[in-house]
C-alpha cells in the first residue's frame, strides 16, 4: 500500500485539522470529506484539494477507494459513524472520547474484531515528548511505586461559549479529563476501579449552556493508587492561555510534575500577555509538526504494517468506563464502580 486513502467525517475545528495534516502527509491521501453543511464541505474540499464531498457520510462509506475514516464529530456523536465505517470495512481513527457509554465502546470493539478492521483513539497527548519521558521514568521505577496523582485541565470560558457550539451536549470531563484519564492509566499501568465526583452548574447555566462549570473526581486504581481529575471551562478570558494543563504523579521514592501551561514560551505585546501553544501542533518550515501529527502518522503505519495501533479501542473503552462512573457519581452523590476492563486489557497489564 503506497498511501492510505482517508475520509473525514465531521469538519469542525478538529476535522479541519485532520484534513490539513493528512492532505500533506506522504503516506495519506484525503479522497473524501463529509459534513452536514454543504458550505463547509465545499470550503474544506477547495482548501485542501479534496476530490469528493458529502453531506451524508453513509454515501461516502460506499466508496471503494476508501481505506480508513476519521470520526471527528462532537463528543456524543462518535458511535454511529464509527459503527457504520467499521461495518463498511474501513479502519477508523476516532476523536476522544472514544464513546460516551461503555455499551457503545464494547459494540465497536465487537464489530472491529469481526470485521478485522483497526481502531485507534486519538489520545494524542501520549505523543508529547515530556509525557512519553514521564512514562519511561515511571516504568523504570525511578520514582518508586506510584501512590497518587493529580491532573488538571481547565479552559477559559471562551471554549464553552464560543470555540465549540455543542458544550451543552457534553461536560468538561468528557471534553478535557478524557486525555488525563488515558495518560494516568498509561503512567500507572493500572485500571480505574472506583470513582467519586463533585461538580457545579452556575456560570454556564446562566448563559443558557446546561453543563457543569467545573468537575473534580477522585478515582481509585486497581494498583491502590488514587488520582484527582479536575476539569473546568470557566476561567476568565484574561487568562494568558486557552488551557491550563498540569499533571503530577507522586511515587514512593520521588515525583514527576508536568506543567504545560506555558510550553516554554511566553510573549507580551501592547495588546496582551500570552503563552502560545506549539507542542501538539505547530507549522514549521511549511509542514505540520508536533504530537498530533505524529499520532495521525502512527495510525497510517498501523494500517500499512498491519500492527496494533498505539492507542487501542480497549484503551478508549477504559477511559469511557471511568468517565461513565464519574458522571454516574455526579448524579448519585456516591462512589461508583468502574466497569471492569476487557480480558485482553487485563492480560496486557499482566505482561507490561
Amino acid at each position: 500500500m503506497d498511501r492510505v486513502r482517508i475520509g473525514v467525517i465531521g469538519l469542525g475545528i478538529m476535522g479541519d485539522l485532520y484534513a490539513k495534516i493528512y492532505s500533506a502527509h506522504p503516506l495519506a491521501e484525503v479522497v473524501a470529506v463529509s459534513s452536514r453543511r454543504q458550505q463547509r464541505v465545499d470550503e474544506i474540499r477547495e482548501h485542501y484539494h479534496v476530490g469528493a464531498g458529502y453531506t451524508d457520510y453513509r454515501k461516502m462509506l460506499e466508496r471503494k477507494d476508501l481505506d480508513a475514516v476519521v470520526v471527528a464529530t462532537p463528543d456524543s456523536h462518535h458511535f454511529a459513524p464509527a459503527r457504520d465505517a467499521l461495518e463498511a470495512g474501513k479502519h477508523i481513527l476516532v476523536e476522544k472520547p472514544f464513546t460516551t457509554s461503555v455499551a457503545e465502546a464494547d459494540e465497536l470493539i465487537r464489530i472491529s474484531e469481526e470485521s478485522k478492521r483497526k481502531i485507534q483513539v486519538a489520545f494524542n497527548h501520549r505523543w508529547l515528548s515530556s509525557y512519553h519521558q514521564a512514562k519511561t521514568i515511571i516504568s523504570k521505577g525511578e520514582i518508586g511505586e506510584p501512590l497518587a496523582g493529580y491532573a488538571r485541565k481547565n479552559d477559559t470560558i471562551y471554549v464553552a461559549t464560543e470555540y465549540i457550539s455543542w458544550a451543552g451536549e457534553t461536560t468538561s470531563a468528557w471534553f478535557l479529563s478524557s486525555h488525563d484519564i488515558d495518560l494516568m492509566r498509561w503512567f500507572l499501568n493500572s485500571e480505574p476501579v472506583e470513582a467519586r465526583a463533585w461538580g457545579c452548574k452556575s456560570v454556564l447555566a446562566a448563559r443558557g449552556i446546561p453543563t457543569y462549570d467545573v468537575i473534580q473526581a477522585q478515582v481509585k486504581f486497581a494498583s491502590g493508587a488514587f488520582v484527582t481529575f479536575e476539569s473546568a471551562w470557566v476561567y476568565p478570558d484574561t487568562f494568558p492561555s486557552m488551557v491550563d494543563s498540569f499533571m503530577e504523579v507522586i511515587g514512593s521514592k520521588g515525583h514527576i510534575h508536568m506543567d504545560r501551561k506555558c510550553e516554554s514560551l511566553e510573549v507580551s505585546t501592547e495588546q496582551k500577555f500570552s503563552y502560545p501553544k506549539g507542542f501538539l501542533t505547530s507549522e514549521i518550515f511549511g509542514r505540520m509538526r508536533g504530537a498530533f501529527p505524529s499520532c495521525l502518522g502512527d495510525f497510517l503505519f498501523a494500517i500499512r504494517d498491519d500492527s496494533e495501533p498505539r492507542v487501542t479501542a480497549g484503551d478508549g473503552r477504559q477511559v469511557t468506563a471511568a468517565l461513565e462512573a464519574i458522571h454516574k457519581s455526579l448524579g448519585t452523590g456516591k462512589s461508583e464502580r468502574v466497569q471492569a476492563p476487557l480480558k485482553n486489557l487485563q492480560a496486557h497489564h499482566a505482561r507490561s
